[in-house]
Parts: C-alpha cells; structure tokens; sequence
C-alpha cells in the first residue's frame, strides 16, 4: 500500500516519491535533474526507482 502512495506521489511531482523512498541521496538528486530536463524522465525514473527491490538499509546497534 505505502509504494502505492509513493508511485502516486512521484506522477504528481516525481523528486517527493524519490525522498519518500530514498531520502536524500543520488537518486534524489538524479531525479531532480531529469525532472528539470523533462517531466516524463522525472516520473519514469521515479516509478523505477521505487519499483525496484528494496534499498538495503543498514541499521545500527547500540
């Protein structure tokens, strides 16, 4: 259901599916460029970055 509302959010404005997704890091930057250069780049990149597997986040542990 969450990636849903990301996928949703990245038609609407395709750099907050990133954030939401990635947060701040490359991918959040790339999309902002190629939403500047082109909308549908933007969206496309944005579906395919939330589509794809999981991030593999490292938590730490006290």
């Amino acid at each position: 259901m969450m990636d849903f509302i990301k996928i949703l959010f990245s038609v609407l404005l395709p750099p907050l599916g990133v954030f939401l997704d990635q947060g701040i890091r490359k991918h959040f930057w790339i999309n902002i460029l190629l939403t500047l250069l082109g909308y549908l780049p933007g969206i496309i990149h944005a579906v395919y970055v939330i589509a794809r597997e999981p991030t593999r986040r490292v938590v730490h542990s006290q």
